[in-house]
């Protein structure tokens, strides 16, 4: 290069598959302008000799270096990217690019980590001026996030762990494995058609929606007796179904109602995964379905089948039907049929839309003046509530900057591998106070005013969670239901 040092410094102090990686350049460059070096040295090792025809005057080399150079500012005006690759260097995905212009970028990363992974160690995170990237590598597969938003290793490797389970539920474990034990180099774009479109819509709702930091769901805010009637509906029409172990109903990929079999669970990181699905894929919408999905938290290495509908024209609310076997198309498909007339006798289907027209409360329902946003999870159901953006966090810009807030206090209080176990944090800031206070039963993460005496915030913070209890029932799925 031109004579500078790049330093690159291991902790190994908390021992192998722990390491965290710095990179300390003098002339503080980013990723990409080391990328950019590495690529122009190549470029002047392949100069021809002094007596070989000038390569400047081949009009062909001069659009390649362009093009290259084109690649790599566009890259640098993004604030996060995401990369997939298999352990063979091969591109298999890219978050904003394409993946066959990037293929020395690719080949960088490879050598990274397998550069730290003969030292019997292996590469966690390196740190580069503004950006952070991390990795995740998940053999056969190798993940990695740039990122110069501020989100810390762990927030980052909760991304990637995403991104890895969404492949999964595409091929499932075992199928992955057995790709590339039989061959090294495949190109595993040619199995994952259409997946980037899931990709793209989990790495903008990792960035936007605070489920996945929270690892909880949200519930559409219904009448009790409303939601019993739905579960109730499901129940009569599926309990008797062999081999039917999931009964999901989503609306504006909030949480309407979940029935499962007796002996089985549904983890949130799954929930999120099928809440993604229906999202990404407005083809739900124009007749029913049936696909494949494997739930990594439920089974990694085996599929179940899927029934996905719209309940009705006049109620855009999805039903999942999710079964072992696949052969029970028509036999879910009349049990629908049958759930959507018991839901329209008992007018259900207009509460569901009455509550995606409302879409949530706002803080003046909750009516604490000194707290402006909050989020609430409780814990043992995994579920959580949280009121709409409101002034001063009606814009983009605002709303990224809390949610930014909320995951350095997630990050401070509970995330594994933090030196301290905290129950309560209250922290005084420009803008506004923040306050986290963690138990057994809930996670509380609240915006206040910063001009409110600091005596004064328990007994706000009390109110509000006085609230949250007088409207639980309406909230949250309190019953577990079962065929």
């Amino acid at each position: 290069m031109d004579g500078s040092a790049t330093f690159v410094e291991l902790d190994r102090s908390v021992g192998p598959g722990c390491s965290e990686v710095s990179i300390l350049d003098p002339n503080e460059s980013s990723f990409y302008d080391f990328v950019s070096d590495e690529e122009v040295t190549e470029r002047k090792q392949e100069e021809p000799c002094e007596d070989s025809e000038d390569s400047s005057d081949n009009p062909e080399d001069v659009d390649a270096v362009s093009e290259d150079e084109r690649v790599v500012r566009s890259l640098r005006e993004r604030d996060k990217l995401v990369f997939i690759l298999s352990e063979a260097g091969k591109p298999i995905y890219c978050r904003h690019g394409s993946e066959e212009k990037l293929v020395s970028l690719f080949g960088l990363m490879q050598a990274l980590v397998f550069c730290v992974q003969d030292d019997d160690d292996q590469i966690k995170s390196i740190t580069a001026g503004a950006y952070r990237i991390a990795f995740l590598n998940k053999g056969p597969l190798i993940f990695v996030a740039v990122s110069r938003r501020g989100e810390t290793p762990g927030q980052l490797a909760l991304h990637l762990g995403y991104a890895q389970s969404l492949i999964v539920s595409v091929l499932t474990a075992a199928q992955l494995k057995k790709i590339f034990e039989q061959r090294r180099n495949y190109d595993l774009r040619k199995l994952l058609g259409g997946a980037d479109r899931l990709m793209d819509n989990l790495l903008d709702g990792l960035e936007q929606d605070p489920a996945y930091l929270l690892g909880a769901v949200s519930c559409l805010a219904l009448n009790p007796s409303v939601r019993d009637s739905i579960s109730d509906a499901i129940v009569r029409h599926c309990a008797k179904l062999k081999n039917l172990v999931f009964a999901i109903l989503l609306a504006d990929s909030q949480l309407v109602t979940l029935v499962r079999m007796k002996k089985y669970m549904l983890h949130p990181a799954d929930l999120h995964l099928l809440i993604n699905l229906v999202a990404s894929s407005e083809s739900f919408k124009l007749s029913e379905s049936w696909t494949p999905i494997c739930l990594p938290r439920f089974d990694a290495n085996g599929f179940l089948h899927a029934h996905v509908s719209y309940l009705a024209d006049d109620c855009q609310a999805c039903l999942l039907l999710l079964t072992v076997d696949k052969d029970q198309f028509f036999v879910l498909s009349e049990a629908k049929q049958g759930i959507v007339q018991r839901l329209r006798r008992y007018k259900c289907l207009e509460a569901i839309n009455r509550a995606m027209k409302n879409g949530g409360y706002t803080m003046q329902d909750v009516n604490i003046p000194e707290i402006r946003h909050f989020l609430y999870k409780a814990r043992p159901t995994a579920q959580y509530t949280a009121p709409l953006f409101s002034a001063p966090y009606d814009d983009s810009y605002e709303k990224d900057r809390l949610l930014a807030l909320y995951h350095r206090m997630h990050q401070r209080m509970l995330l594994p591998g933090s030196q301290r176990h905290l129950k309560l944090v209250y922290v005084v800031g420009k803008y506004e106070c923040l306050l986290c206070w963690v138990t057994a039963f809930f996670e509380l993460y609240a915006a206040i005013e910063p001009l409110v005496e600091k005596e004064a915030v328990i007994p706000r913070v009390e109110k509000l969670l006085n609230w949250i209890k007088s409207e639980e029932s309406r909230l949250f799925i309190l019953t577990s239901t079962t065929f």
